[in-house]
């Protein structure tokens, strides 16, 4: 059953709209004129059926009211006429009506115009609440904290959020830097929209071009069909570009442009297609200093540097380590486990150069490799030994832990010499196994990968 208001001028008609209505099982509120109907409106009524030629206040003037003063899902609205005109049909239906009736119209019709535009409505309330309660979920972006510094930084986040400028958002390796693209999203007007992400490391650099921007059908050898690329996926929502130092210098220019005109040209096309998103980027590397190097467009850099989030180090917000421990405990099925106050207090000593990813990965092994129901300091010396120092202490003196800068030679090893071996070294150190090598050198596997492969160590 639902509420149906009547609104005609026309006592007779209106007495026998009522009469179907009230037959088929619905609730009736009837109104002489447009002005008693908009009082009855008060009355949230389901669906609205109003005649369009009344004296005062008419129909399209009663469409008007409801579309301007809506506030929710609105009422679909029948408009009933014994003058129809193609214009009045345009006019209704550009002010919202859902359908319009001539007089005289027959009882089956008036039925079923009036059962459709009850399952649109249906449909409509169902949606908004459904976007509600995801609205309601990703606002909970699960940024687990405790401690000052990152409070202040989700405060900035909720500042940032609602704006549509490009974000770019900094922080050492294993910070939680996608987590807070993400809550960018979720608190925007974009959240019910695709959130994109690109790892700029992970895809090798001819390939890059076609995943961002697309292609088509033929443009290369193997492009068997049309691809529409990661911007154009992430239309009306947000493209998050992890890692954005990693982007190829050659196809900085085409970001800028995307950015700029609001157009990609995709592989193989000569016509640009208009996108709309909004551009989040982070990085772990010290951005103006790859720009003085040449390695990143200071054009670009200035149009991604709109606004700016760094995040701490996990060692540098240790107030962080106790809840988040708490939580990754639980979310490996630990949740029966302890956590002694001097594991924690251990847990807070310790330099956490791989930060909140490093923290996780060691919860899961302690959690996955303790019996009983308690986690101590023991567990953690058995399990998960003091690992290098941090950037920056006092046995770091700038190249990888371990690796003494006196065994290079003096002359003639350039930059990418020393990255080249210090792979190389991590690797022999570690038989080879990737995994912990990335661990030690306290960067992500993937960007390992990546290098082992650039620099022909594999």
């Amino acid at each position: 059953m639902a509420r149906i208001l009547v609104i005609d001028d026309d006592r007779s008609l209106r007495e026998v709209v009522s009469f179907i209505l009230d037959e088929a099982g619905h609730e009736v509120l009837a109104a002489g004129d447009g002005h008693e109907g908009l009082l009855m409106l008060e009355q949230d009524p389901d669906l609205v059926v109003t005649d369009v030629r009344m004296p005062g206040l008419d129909g399209m003037e009663v469409l008007r009211h409801i579309r301007d003063d809506a506030t929710g899902v609105t009422p679909p609205v029948i408009v009933l006429t014994a003058h129809g005109t193609v214009e009045q049909a345009v006019e209704a239906m550009q002010l919202g009506a859902f359908t319009y009736l001539l007089k005289p119209f027959a009882r089956d019709e008036l039925r079923l115009t009036v059962e459709q535009a009850l399952r649109t409505r249906t449909l409509e309330v169902d949606n908004a609440r459904l976007r509600r309660l995801l609205k309601e979920r990703t606002r909970e972006h699960g940024i687990v904290h405790a401690s000052t510094a990152m409070t202040n930084l989700l405060a900035d986040v909720r500042r940032t959020a609602p704006a549509d400028a490009s974000v770019l958002i900094t922080g050492e390796s294993g910070t939680g830097k996608e987590l807070v693209a993400r809550a960018c999203h979720d608190l925007s007007a974009r959240w019910d929209k695709p959130f994109m992400v690109v790892n700029c490391g992970a895809i090798p650099g001819e390939l890059m071009e076609s995943e961002l921007f697309g292609h088509r059908k033929g443009a290369f050898t193997g492009a068997g069909a049309d691809a529409l690329g990661r911007v154009r996926a992430a239309e009306g929502g947000t493209l998050f570009l992890d890692e954005v130092a990693e982007l190829p210098l050659a196809l900085q220019p085409k970001l800028l442009r995307a950015l700029e005109s609001r157009q990609v040209d995709p592989v193989g096309s000569t016509e640009p297609v208009t996108v709309d998103f909004r551009l989040v980027c982070a990085t772990h590397r010290d951005l103006e200093t790859e720009v003085a190097a040449g390695r990143f467009r200071e054009d670009l850099f200035f149009r991604i540097n709109v606004l700016q989030l760094r995040l701490p180090a996990l060692r540098d917000r240790p107030a962080d380590i106790p809840v988040l421990w708490e939580h990754f405990t639980r979310l490996h099925g630990g949740g029966h486990l302890e956590s002694s106050p001097e594991l924690l207090a251990a847990l807070q000593e310790r330099p956490w150069r791989g930060n909140v990813r490093e923290l996780k990965n060691l919860n899961q092994r302690l959690v996955l490799m303790t019996d009983g129901d308690r986690l101590e300091p023991s567990h953690l010396v058995q399990h998960a030994p003091a690992g290098p120092p941090a950037p920056g202490g006092p046995e770091n003196t700038g190249g990888s832990p371990g690796l003494p800068l006196g065994a290079f030679p003096e002359e003639g090893f350039s930059l990418v010499d020393l990255e080249r071996e210090v792979i190389r070294r991590a690797l022999a150190r570690h038989d080879g196994n990737r995994t912990r090598a990335a661990a030690y050198l306290g960067v992500p596997r993937h960007i390992l990968v990546y290098r082992i492969g650039k620099y022909g160590l594999d």
